[in-house]
């Protein structure tokens, strides 16, 4: 199993993950234009993408599916909740999710986890080859039972590390939107990655990234040290998805 990141951030986010002859992105935040940029970038064309999975309405995840689905003829996977919010509802192939089922797009498995976070019906995903598996966590206000136990027989993490709490708490937003970062139905701060973290097995990770890192309230740096710590790991082993770079192509072996 492969996957790599168009980019990540509260300016657009998407990722691929690629398993024998299949090839899914995981939400579209993105321009069309952009989109296929950044594709072009990790050497894939839109014809390579053989469906959209979305995790919620918010227009950092879902602002350029429609169109992209619509340009390239791609199928769109997504919970009822997540498409009754949406903006853009003109999906010519929309496959609902039930993010308490486990459904197969090709050669991948995907197992939906219901997450809290302050949108309609959203969920996150781990990603299934049948041999590895890669546990995908971000938009989500705080951790559950049922997120921990699905995160921790996977290969490979890739977990949201929004903010810093003291940087978000005295930075420049307005007080009710730190209010809602750091609530209850928010984003993970980095002590909240680096508790989810430390509750997983260490050695059968190859790779964890953070992602979906504020660029006011948050530094890599800080992201590295959180998810070193819980993992009682080297930062260097720690890698990080930005919002212009992205992430290249990793393998799980």
């Amino acid at each position: 199993m492969d996957f790599a990141y168009l980019g990540s951030g509260s300016k657009g986010n998407a990722a691929l993950i690629e398993a024998g002859s299949t090839t899914l992105m995981l939400d579209c935040g993105f321009s069309v234009t952009e989109a296929e940029s950044r594709l072009e970038r990790l050497g894939r064309r839109p014809s390579d993408i053989d469906g959209i999975v979305v995790t919620h309405e918010h227009g950092d995840h879902i602002a350029g599916v429609g169109r992209f689905a619509r340009r390239h003829r791609t199928p769109v996977w997504m919970t009822a909740g997540t498409w009754r919010a949406a903006r853009d509802r003109d999906v010519p192939d929309l496959r609902l999710v039930n993010c308490h089922e486990r459904f197969t797009i090709g050669d991948i498995e995907l197992h939906p986890m219901p997450v809290p976070h302050d949108a309609l019906e959203p969920c996150q995903y781990v990603f299934s080859s049948g041999r590895r598996r890669l546990g995908i966590l971000t938009d989500t206000g705080h951790v559950t039972r049922h997120i921990l136990a699905q995160l921790e027989r996977c290969d490979a993490l890739v977990i949201e590390c929004n903010h810093d709490v003291d940087m978000l708490m005295s930075g420049p937003y307005p007080r009710r939107l730190k209010e809602r970062v750091v609530g209850h139905l928010g984003h993970l701060n980095n002590g909240q990655a680096r508790e989810l973290v430390s509750g997983i097995d260490p050695g059968r990770l190859q790779h964890i990234v953070a992602v979906h890192i504020s660029e006011v309230n948050n530094t890599d740096e800080l992201a590295r040290v959180a998810l070193a710590e819980g993992l009682g790991r080297s930062e260097a082993d720690i890698e990080v998805a930005g919002q212009s770079g992205g992430l290249d192509w990793h393998r799980i072996e």
